[in-house]
């Protein structure tokens, strides 16, 4: 079995941003829905994305915060038995604060709410290009 290389968790900062970002995308948007089909009380958009939000936010976070991926010279293995192997990896991207993870198949994965997502990304792809070379 390969040494790890890195441990990738999720970060606590990372998740409550992403949840306030969903927050007032939400927010925003249902006012200005309510607004449009003339609703005399758009506001209450506002709090009833709020209210969505803070439960998303609450039932989620344990489940969240407990996923471990760990790269290693030969593999990027995750919760739920996932073990990708790193020479099936024919892309990896950031989006937000997540990581999305490609293989040469067509599977894909998702790393969520990382602290530095774009150093997770050089990571994974520099394992990969060394096991190749």
């Amino acid at each position: 079995m390969s040494s790890p290389i890195l441990e990738i968790r999720a970060s606590r900062a990372a998740y409550n941003r992403e949840h306030v970002v969903l927050f007032l995308i939400g927010a925003i948007g249902m006012y200005f829905v309510l607004w449009a089909i003339g609703n005399p009380f758009p506001w209450t958009g506002i709090v009833g994305a709020a209210i969505a939000i803070f439960i998303r936010w609450f039932y989620v976070a344990s489940e969240a915060m407990n996923v471990v991926w760990t790269l290693t010279d030969t593999h990027l293995t995750g919760p739920s038995e996932r073990s990708i192997p790193l020479a099936s990896i024919k892309t990896v991207r950031s989006l937000f604060s997540a990581v999305q993870v490609i293989t040469h198949t067509g599977d894909k994965y998702m790393l969520k709410y990382l602290a530095d997502p774009k150093g997770t990304v050089n990571a994974i792809l520099s394992a990969r290009d060394r096991g190749m070379a």
